[in-house]
């Protein structure tokens, strides 16, 4: 009997020994964040934002900064109706461009405080000085011009290159200078405490995905999605080149076109700036490669069969 109550005994002490050994042991969950709970919601300074629990109508805070709502609300009765309709399946992204006009200023005008000068009243010439101060050290270099311009030659018609090295370089130093001021906004979060209500986000991202592209991201197929637009002459050079790439790769790469000027949310949630661009995906839903301007068929086909599809 004394051995039997001495062996259930430090059974029981075993047990209890070893659940607190657990709850010591288990690493405690951390923060949540955007881009790992919701991949491909955030396209910039919200990726690494925590999920987290906010008052009442209160959808993001970081110091100073909080949007409420009410102030999404308003910002989306802004738009005309059809674009309005949009928004309000992507909510999430009107609420990434307030954040990210409201940190930017944080930080543009801590900037000009650390350099001794005097902000800007005017919110948007503070954070243009801001990202002009950043950027000052981009360059364009000749091979880039030259690699640029071979390949998009067909679209430049009889065009030499001498004779369009300047405007050339002005877009490429555009392009450039846009590349820099998007890697500083997506690392924002990286920077600032952002927190952005967890339950709010997630009714969002359902919202948000209901779209051909999202939804052929998740199909487990590559994906290359073509943003374009009628009556632009290298978008329309692409049409024949998508057409015989759907039926060449029936079944094992989705081979979209979306046209930027029905689906103008959808693009600017992919940062289209200039048409065309192509996208592609690998089977995992993930943005492998992107090019601007007229991609000629044998270069689509070898990026494809970069990401293994024969």
């Amino acid at each position: 009997m004394t051995n039997r109550s001495f062996r259930t005994y430090s059974l029981a002490s075993l047990l209890v020994f070893c659940w607190s050994l657990n709850a010591i042991a288990a690493p405690t969950a951390g923060p949540q964040h955007v881009k790992d709970t919701y991949p491909g919601l955030a396209s910039g300074a919200l990726a690494s934002a925590k999920l987290a629990v906010l008052p009442a109508g209160v959808l993001l805070r970081s110091g100073t900064v909080k949007i409420t709502r009410k102030e999404l609300d308003a910002e989306i009765a802004k738009y005309p109706k059809p674009i309005r309709d949009q928004l309000k399946n992507n909510a999430f992204f009107v609420l990434e461009q307030l954040a990210t006009n409201d940190l930017l200023t944080v930080e543009a005008r801590s900037w000009a405080k650390q350099n001794n000068r005097k902000p800007e009243d005017d919110r948007n010439e503070l954070i243009k000085a801001y990202f002009d101060a950043l950027n000052a050290n981009v360059v364009v270099t000749d091979q880039e011009l030259k690699s640029f311009y071979e390949d998009n030659k067909d679209m430049m018609g009889a065009t030499t290159f001498d004779q369009v090295r300047d405007q050339l370089k002005a877009y490429l130093l555009d392009e450039k200078r846009q590349e820099a001021v998007d890697a500083r906004i997506k690392g924002m979060g990286e920077r600032l405490p952002i927190e952005i209500s967890k339950a709010w986000v997630a009714r969002q991202y359902i919202l948000a995905m209901n779209n051909p592209v999202d939804k052929a991201r998740k199909s487990g197929k590559p994906t290359l999605v073509d943003f374009g637009a009628s009556g632009c002459r290298p978008c329309d050079m692409m049409t024949p080149i998508l057409d015989s790439l759907r039926k060449e790769y029936a079944g094992k790469v989705n081979v979209m076109f979306i046209h930027v000027g029905k689906e103008q949310v959808l693009a600017a949630r992919y940062g289209i700036q200039s048409i065309p661009v192509q996208v592609f995906f690998d089977k995992q839903g993930k943005e492998v490669f992107r090019h601007v301007g007229f991609f000629p068929k044998d270069q689509v086909v070898a990026k494809l069969r970069e990401l293994g599809i024969q």
